[in-house]
């Protein structure tokens, strides 16, 4: 086996020809099969592309097919919106004009009845001037006067607005408006040097007024300090706090005790009078029944007499009789309770000695 198994060197050079040989028809076999694959593959991927292409054109015209539709409908929104916001000013405008007409109709229907007010205004005053020339009775001007109240009363209940247009409509009728086109140059001047004099003539007085209110509030302000200055002394006569009456309401007064939370039951009047000095009254009452009991209780106390000195009794006057021996030891304190108290007196001195 081993003789079989070693190969000579010729036949191993002839297996290794054949070997290259067979190695070489592959590749090229392997070469021509690939080539024939790829020329395939590019076929194959030639059409995927035109495929691909024609798809993409006919989503292309599609997407702009719907572009134009998408444009078309807004063109029709957009004139559909510019027709609606023509009939709405159109209908607005038709309104407008409508309450314009009506506006215009009241406001003449007003100045019609103010023109008409006005002159039964000025009818009723040159009757009233005639009257009064002639004389007329109490009865009758009493008569006008009510007739005046209720006037007043119809004008009071009116509102600001109304009274602002009827003031407008009022000087309307007595403004006459400027009629300028019929003047020439020289008139021209004349008229604006007049406006211009009124109007220097309106605002020196007006200048005047603010001056004369600024005058009057200084005045106002200083008569209120005067009558502050008079009400604190006031309340200082009375006993009460300065700034007691200076306030816009009067000083409080207590209705019940402060600490027994007790009604009071006194009327105002005599609340009024305790707080302009009562108080002094009843204080002088009270300490005047308080000493009278105080001696009372005195005068109802046992008097003891003290005890003889040098013979005599202390406080004897001069031709006064001897007192009895008896009535002496009757009336004087045992001594004993005098020499008891001197002890505790003595024990509560040394106590405090000690502390």
């Amino acid at each position: 086996m081993g003789e079989n198994s070693i190969m000579s060197d010729d036949e191993f050079y002839e297996e290794e020809v054949t070997s290259n040989t067979s190695k070489k028809g592959d590749e090229a076999f392997a070469k021509a099969k690939a080539g024939i694959k790829k020329s395939e593959l590019d076929d194959q991927l030639k059409e995927y592309i035109n495929e691909w292409r024609k798809q993409r054109g006919k989503e292309e015209e599609e997407l702009k097919r719907l572009k134009e539709k998408q444009a078309k409908r807004k063109e029709i929104r957009a004139e559909q919106e510019k027709k609606i916001t023509m009939q709405k000013k159109e209908e607005e405008e038709k309104i407008r004009k409508e309450e314009a007409e009506k506006k215009a109709k009241e406001t003449e229907e007003k100045k019609r009845r103010l023109e008409e007010a006005e002159a039964k205004r000025q009818q009723m005053l040159e009757a009233q001037k005639a009257k009064q020339k002639e004389g007329i009775d109490a009865k009758k001007a009493s008569g006008g006067n009510q007739a005046g109240v209720t006037d007043a009363r119809k004008e009071m209940c009116k509102t600001k607005e109304q009274l602002a247009e009827e003031m407008k409509l009022a000087l309307s009728i007595k403004i006459k408006p400027l009629e300028l086109d019929a003047l020439d140059s020289d008139e021209l001047k004349k008229k604006a040097e007049d406006l211009f004099n009124t109007i220097v003539q309106l605002e020196t007085d007006k200048y005047d007024f603010e001056q004369r209110r600024v005058d009057q509030d200084y005045n106002l302000k200083e008569l209120k300090e005067r009558q502050k200055v008079q009400l604190r002394q006031k309340a200082l006569k009375k006993g009460l706090d300065p700034e007691a009456l200076t306030g816009k309401h009067p000083p409080k007064i207590r209705m019940y005790s402060k600490y027994e939370r007790r009604t009071d039951t006194r009327t105002y009047d005599d609340r009024k009078k305790l707080y302009e000095g009562g108080w002094e009254v009843i204080r002088a009452e009270t300490l005047e029944a308080l000493w009278k009991e105080k001696q009372e209780e005195e005068s109802k106390r046992t008097k003891s007499r003290l005890p003889k000195w040098f013979g005599e009794r202390p406080g004897k006057k001069a031709g006064d009789p001897e007192t009895p021996e008896d009535e002496e030891a009757a009336e004087a304190p045992p001594p004993e309770e005098y020499e008891e108290e001197e002890e505790e007196e003595e024990e509560e001195e040394e106590e405090e000695e000690d502390e």
